[in-house]
């Protein structure tokens, strides 16, 4: 006859006994997946401090320390059109505490022209944050004081004019030749590494024209001491309505619209996704973030979802690998 323990035989308790277990360990789990960020989380900005990537980054990074309790630590990684930055992501390990703060320039268009060690299967997409155009300023005393007066002023002197940008092969590099195909003129590129580089750029005398977000240049647009000429999407900015877009320069079909969105490596667990993903969507939506966005940057909110972003950018990019067929551009 076998032993009986409380109403149970022997077998019987093992069975339950290992029953219990399995439920405790189920509980474990969830509490570890409730935990999440259960320490500091990274988020690597490809770009320098003082241009709106690094701005709206460490806004983001406010909002969801105060949401998540955890610390978000903004990691400036500027370099090689915002490549080495991306890379980094791309390389670092899938647990979702490395995030990266990206833009059309390094994802979609840097790729084109560069050799770069990642593709757009390296990522895990969060969320697309917003979508913008691009400024173009020159100092105060150019001679030109219109957007119409200085492309008239660029045909006289083919290839002199110099403009700043975050690169060959960056989003300001594609806006840019978009406009000047279509308005005539041939203007040379001088890289930097992004908006706050080029601004100072423009200021000390080193380039002729700006180009890059809106950002950088508003303080110095407010002061005189720079003067905006166009926007490169088809409506005016917010942030700048006395700006004209490309349909008032007659060229809409010239317009580049720009992005922001949050990523990070590919293989982040699929419950650590879903928490980022709403984490982000949420402090994209704040009154704190929108109102910079939209009002500072003049840029539109979208918050979407990860798979609308990584839809978008696909189609960015096989857009821009369409561009840079055309002027000449290739991996090098």
């Amino acid at each position: 006859m076998r032993q009986k323990l409380i109403g149970f035989s022997c077998p019987e308790v093992m069975i339950y006994v290992v029953m219990l277990l399995g439920i405790m360990g189920l509980g474990i789990t969830v509490n570890a997946q409730e935990k999440f960020p259960s320490r500091p989380v990274d988020l690597i900005v490809p770009a320098p401090p003082g241009g709106g990537t690094d701005v709206i980054s460490r806004l983001l990074a406010d909002v969801i320390e105060s949401s998540a309790g955890q610390k978000v630590i903004v990691v400036n990684k500027p370099g090689a059109s915002a490549t080495i930055g991306l890379a980094a992501v791309a390389q670092a390990k899938p647990d979702g505490y490395t995030l990266g703060n990206a833009w059309e320039g390094p994802l979609t268009a840097a790729p084109q022209v560069l050799k770069v060690s990642y593709t757009l299967d390296d990522f895990s997409y969060l969320t697309w944050i917003s979508k913008y155009g691009l400024l173009f300023c020159v100092r105060s005393e150019f001679p030109a004081r219109t957007a119409q007066e200085f492309f008239e002023y660029a045909r006289k002197q083919p290839g002199k004019l110099t403009y700043s940008s975050d690169g060959v092969g960056g989003g300001v590099h594609f806006a840019a030749e978009r406009v000047f195909q279509a308005m005539k003129v041939k203007l040379r590129i001088v890289p930097y590494g992004g908006a706050g580089d080029s601004i100072k750029a423009l200021l000390g005398g080193h380039v002729d024209v700006y180009g890059g977000t809106i950002t950088p240049a508003i303080p110095h647009i407010k002061a005189g001491v720079i003067r905006a000429l166009f926007v490169t999407t088809k409506e005016r900015a917010e942030a700048l309505p006395e700006v004209p877009g490309v349909s008032d320069l007659g060229c809409p079909e010239a317009e580049s619209v720009c992005f922001r969105g949050v990523i990070g490596p590919k293989g982040i667990p699929a419950d650590r996704l879903a928490i980022l993903e709403k984490m982000l969507q949420h402090a994209t939506q704040t009154p704190k973030v929108r109102e910079y966005l939209l009002k500072t940057l003049g840029e539109t909110v979208v918050a979407s979802t990860g798979k609308q972003f990584e839809e978008m950018v696909r189609k960015e990019f096989a857009s821009k690998e369409t561009t840079a067929k055309t002027i000449g551009l290739s991996p090098k």
